[in-house]
């Protein structure tokens, strides 16, 4: 019997929620991809892993993860003009989007709030899997080969690939790629910082 002691504020193996369980069966078809299987005699990597998280909650997760940074972001920039070009009239087609996006304290405040963004995402993404809004949603994000929580290059790429076209140069479109991945992908509902990342978003048990 092994007298090594667990790493401090890691739990011992046997009690890793985030480990998977593989003695456990999977749950009944239901038409989601949890215990499908990956095909042509391949290991299911979810098998012992909880069920994919539905994408609305995962929607609204970020929802609230957006707010809980950019309000208190978008107060302290009004001194200097506020983080946003609230007056524009939207009219004035998407070049113009971007070139305001890039103008004088815009940019600046669009470089800050990438840097507070990815390091929200990276520090509650490596500290357990959740971040606020995912732990309010019963949600957690999981590495994909063994369920475990992602490891901090994991948990940073993740959070930049999610971030950085976000707010740097095409919100709309990757928000709308995203979105549609997390109903369409097959079969682990990953959206591309997932893919990048190689991590999942499970129902936190």
């Amino acid at each position: 019997m092994s007298n090594d002691q667990p790493t401090p504020g890691q739990p011992p193996e046997d009690d890793d929620p985030f480990l998977k369980k593989p003695q456990e069966p999977p749950p009944p078809s239901d038409g989601q991809p949890y215990g499908s299987g990956a095909g042509f005699g391949a290991p299911d990597p979810l098998a012992g892993m909880p069920p994919l998280a539905e994408p609305g909650k995962r929607i609204l997760a970020r929802l609230i993860d957006f707010l809980i940074i950019s309000i208190p972001l978008y107060l302290i920039s009004l001194p200097w003009g506020g983080a946003v070009d609230v007056n524009g009239d939207g009219d004035d087609g998407f070049g113009d989007a971007v070139a305001s996006g890039y103008s004088g304290h815009q940019l600046l405040w669009s470089i800050i709030g990438l840097v507070v963004y990815v390091a929200y995402d990276t520090y509650f993404t490596h500290k357990d899997g959740r971040t606020l809004g995912k732990r309010l949603l019963k949600l957690r994000v999981a590495m994909l080969n063994d369920g475990r929580v992602p490891d901090t290059g994991a948990a940073l790429m993740r959070a930049v690939v999610l971030w950085a076209p976000a707010l740097l140069c095409c919100p709309c479109l990757w928000w709308l790629i995203n979105i549609v991945l997390m109903f369409t992908d097959k079969p682990y509902r990953q959206g591309l910082q997932d893919k990048a990342a190689k991590t999942v978003v499970v129902v936190a048990r």
